[in-house]
């Protein structure tokens, strides 16, 4: 088995590739510790490692955030042994269903709300994937749309940039509804 290793634009985070599903139409699943870990075998094995402060579970990619006391030369032959380990010992990525996180929106802008989540999905989720995160849509109230990083997106120094300067023009551009983003905390 042979698993790439992508840089992100968050230094404290790598991707890597294992070359199959991970979650696939699955969507993905965002861990912050190693608590939230418990149905999740792949994230448990992730953050009994020294060094792991976050997993990403992306639907071919899995992304793992390390704390700033270690470095990715002693850490990164970890995570490949570790992520080589889970896939050969045939258990499942993760366990049951999540939940879903609760979308905040008046119901008489369901339609607004579909034209926001579309250009997310359509425009936005390929190129933060392919950065190793995802976006995902909380809601929206008087113009202000709500949105959760996660993954190598989740405490990058230029997410907020992304989301400013990217997201939120592209919005206002496509639906003029949309006055502002504003990132929340998943």
């Amino acid at each position: 088995m042979f698993i790439e290793t992508e840089s992100t634009p968050n230094p404290a985070t790598l991707k890597f590739l294992p070359g199959r599903s991970v979650m696939g139409e699955a969507g993905t699943a965002d861990f912050v510790a190693g608590d939230d870990a418990g149905r999740a075998p792949l994230a448990s094995r992730l953050f009994a490692l020294d060094g792991v402060a976050r997993v990403f579970l992306g639907t071919d990619f899995i992304t793992v955030t390390k704390t700033d006391a270690t470095d990715w030369q002693a850490l990164r032959p970890q995570v490949l042994g570790a992520v080589m380990e889970h896939f050969l010992s045939g258990q499942p990525v993760i366990e049951g269903v999540g939940a879903e996180a609760d979308e905040d929106f008046d119901p008489a802008d369901a339609e607004i709300v579909e034209q926001i989540k579309e250009l997310l999905d359509q425009r936005v989720r390929p190129a933060v994937a392919g950065d190793g995160g995802d976006i995902v849509f909380r809601g929206y109230r008087d113009g202000m749309v709500k949105l959760t990083m996660q993954g190598a997106c989740s405490g990058c120094p230029s997410s907020r940039a992304t989301l400013k300067h990217g997201v939120e023009n592209m919005l206002r551009h496509y639906i003029p509804e949309v006055v502002a983003v504003e990132q929340v905390e998943g």
